[in-house]
């Protein structure tokens, strides 16, 4: 009883939703979408009588199905049943039972009284004087005749049964003629009567209908009938006014261009709440699996992607092949701006609706199932660094449509005769919607993601690019800051793809966590060093100096805005310290003020706190990177303790809280972590200007190592220490 009514307030709060507008208004229009095939027809008729007159715009040829599937039913009944032959050795073994029986009571110690009315008994004769001979006959005649017309009752037999015999000759009373067919003429007469009553008794049809063949045989013969064709040339009036619309006639409209399925208000009703019930069961399963495309845009984009689709499956001409339909563009699309999972769920819900609003085959859904499976596999193995990789995307989607429709058709023709041009052209049609999916899928790709302001993949990549104007202002301006940044970035990305996160996202945010430090970049330890500059913090108060520290976040929004990045990399901008505290700042404050005059919440962040793992990774690395920068030489140990400290204070002060961050996540980071830092923080070799003259003298190059050459090889020496 509870779990219903948890049932019952959760639609409630969802009918209550503030887009509960745009949710009635996309599944209003496409029920207009998908009914609008039939809103001409209504324009012309009205309870099966024409309103007005139809003339015929071009010459139109029209299958008459109602004359043609009438020759079709009268050529399958002239269809004779195909026979087969069963085994027949029951049917002698009868009649050698019955020889044994005969020949038993022929034998036996009884009056002829007895014999006889056994023998009587053995036979079931209607016929009371045939039924006479033949005991008289079996009772009285010698052993060598009996046994010679029981021979030749065999070898009658034998010749019956070749020729078989059909429940029809049965019904027809056809047996005895059969029998009398096939008796030798110079057999007597009156043993040919007694084989003529023996095989009567013992004899059943061995020929039975064989079902499937019989049916192929009619299939074969209705495929053969050439259909009844009847021509409205131009200015013909394809119907007049007032005048009962046949079915030929309304062939004829919908080749006129109106179509013939006639849709009233129920059945309006019914594509409404088809739509409906399939819209709330896509909404359900993002609310219950995908929940993080639930609050944004990509509800959007995926209900202008299923309009869309619908609109081309509506316009499509009639009796083109849907074989053209954008399923595989609408899935390449969809997994890009969600992922491939949704996409296929999406793709699959529109496929259903479109089934049963537009009455598709079940051939060409079972295709389209097959295809947009292969799309969804294709489509999660792109690489985005690439675009070319979506054209590839479509060619392999292109090879696996060919293949299906080809096995499709491969089944069809064992049953029926598929015309050969039916199978080329769908087969063809396939494999060209396959590559314009990718080539749709790359040229509308920016234009899909400005319209929507949604990041993918492809603009992350684009944003990586170190040719961005705002990363090469950060190179030049903030030089320290940008290689901070570069190394927080590969610590992040790392991280992220151990624990199966965004690893394109989290480097990409890295980039630009900082840019806010473009403001003033001389207060920040990283770029005073790279200028010579002495520290200004030695200035300031530490209130005046936590203020300039702890607003480059908020800086770094405002430059992101001005340069138009994506929403969720302003994300990392804010939440890479989340509330935390500016402790250096804050002890400054406690030695100059007094610990009773300073306050905690004075120096902390604004936040908001991580709410990614990508944004929590980040805020670890950032704090994790400038820790190890700031030792020297530092071992193995060191770094691990280092990365432990500050994940700890992390934990501690709550900065974890909102993110969707494990326990075992965090492991994870701190392993790796570990790893790059002591890769980073490697020992080098120092070469000495004697060991370097050794190396010159065993290759015997004579080199005067004086002053300059000295001072250029220790430059050399330190510009490469630099670079590592």
């Amino acid at each position: 009883m509870n779990k219903i009514k948890e049932f019952i307030t959760e639609k409630i709060q969802f009918f209550r939703h503030k887009n509960l507008h745009l949710f009635f208004a996309f599944v209003l229009t496409m029920s207009v979408i998908i009914s609008s095939q039939n809103f001409f027809f209504q324009r012309v008729i009205e309870n099966g009588i024409s309103k007005k007159d139809v003339i015929a715009q071009k010459t139109i040829t029209v299958v008459d199905t109602k004359r043609t599937d009438q020759h079709k039913k009268e050529v399958s009944q002239g269809i004779e049943p195909i026979l087969t032959q069963t085994e027949d050795n029951f049917i002698k073994e009868n009649l050698d039972t019955l020889e044994k029986s005969v020949n038993k009571i022929r034998e036996k110690d009884a009056s002829i009284q007895t014999k006889t009315e056994e023998l009587k008994i053995l036979f079931d004769i209607q016929n009371k004087q045939k039924k006479d001979n033949l005991v008289n006959y079996l009772l009285w005649a010698d052993d060598r005749e009996l046994q010679s017309v029981f021979n030749k009752t065999k070898w009658t037999l034998d010749n019956i049964l070749l020729n078989g015999i059909s429940e029809s000759d049965v019904q027809k009373n056809n047996i005895n003629a059969i029998i009398q067919k096939n008796i030798s003429p110079n057999i007597p007469k009156n043993q040919s009567a007694i084989i003529s009553t023996l095989l009567e008794q013992i004899i059943v049809p061995n020929l039975v209908v064989d079902e499937m063949a019989t049916e192929i045989a009619k299939r074969n013969a209705q495929n053969a009938v050439r259909p009844y064709e009847v021509t409205f040339k131009k200015g013909e009036k394809i119907v007049f006014e007032g005048e009962p619309v046949t079915q030929l006639k309304r062939d004829a409209l919908r080749k006129a261009g109106y179509n013939f399925f006639e849709l009233n208000y129920i059945g309006f009703l019914g594509i409404f709440l088809l739509i409906t019930l399939s819209s709330i069961i896509f909404l359900q399963y993002e609310k219950s699996f995908e929940k993080k495309y639930t609050e944004s845009n990509h509800l959007k984009i995926t209900a202008v992607l299923t309009l869309f689709t619908a609109l081309v499956a509506v316009v499509l001409p009639t009796g083109f092949s849907p074989y053209i339909l954008p399923m595989p563009a609408f899935i390449i699309i969809m997994a890009i701006f969600t992922n491939p999972r949704i996409a296929f769920f999406a793709a699959t819900l529109l496929l259903g609706v479109l089934t049963i609003g537009l009455y598709y085959r079940i051939e060409f859904v079972t295709a389209f199932i097959l295809l947009n499976t292969v799309a969804m596999i294709t489509v999660s193995k792109i690489n985005y660094s690439k675009r070319f990789d979506l054209i590839l995307a479509g060619i392999q989607i292109s090879g696996a449509g060919l293949l299906i429709v080809l096995c499709i058709y491969m089944l069809d023709k064992l049953l029926i005769d598929v015309d050969g041009m039916l199978i080329l052209r769908d087969a063809l049609l396939i494999f060209i919607n396959g590559i314009l999916s990718g080539i749709v899928a790359l040229g509308t790709l920016p234009l899909l993601e400005k319209m929507f302001n949604i990041t993918t993949p492809y603009s992350l990549a684009e944003l990586a690019d170190h040719n961005q104007p705002l990363l090469k202002r950060l190179q030049f301006e903030a030089p320290g800051t940008y290689h901070h940044s570069l190394m927080v970035a590969n610590l992040s990305e790392a991280a992220a793809e151990a624990i199966g996160a965004n690893p394109i996202l989290a480097r990409v945010g890295a980039f630009y966590h900082d840019i806010g430090k473009l403001k003033r970049p001389l207060f920040f330890v990283e770029n005073q060093s790279y200028f010579g500059i002495e520290n200004p913090h030695t200035k300031l108060n530490p209130r005046l100096s936590k203020m300039v520290i702890t607003s480059h976040p908020k800086d770094g929004v405002d430059i992101a805005k001005e340069y138009k990045l994506p929403a969720v990399i302003q994300n990392f901008i804010l939440q890479h310290h989340g509330d935390g505290l500016a402790s250096y700042f804050y002890n400054q404050a406690i030695i100059e003020e007094g610990a009773e005059n300073v306050k905690e919440e004075q120096f902390r962040y604004v936040g908001p706190k991580p709410n990614m793992k990508e944004t929590a990774i980040l805020m670890i690395a950032d704090a994790v990177e400038s820790a190890v920068r700031s030792l020297k030489s530092p071992t193995n140990e060191e770094i691990e303790a280092v990365i432990e400290k500050i994940v700890q204070e992390r934990l501690r002060d709550g900065q974890f809280s909102d993110s969707p961050l494990t326990l075992k996540d965090i492991k994870i980071i701190k392993t790796t972590f570990n790893r790059i830092l002591r890769g980073m923080q490697h020992n080098r070799i120092k070469y000495q200007e004697a060991n370097l003259a050794q190396e010159f003298d065993k290759n015997k190059i004579n080199v005067s190592f004086d002053k300059d050459l000295e001072e250029k090889i220790k430059k050399l020496e330190n510009k490469q220490n630099d670079n590592d």
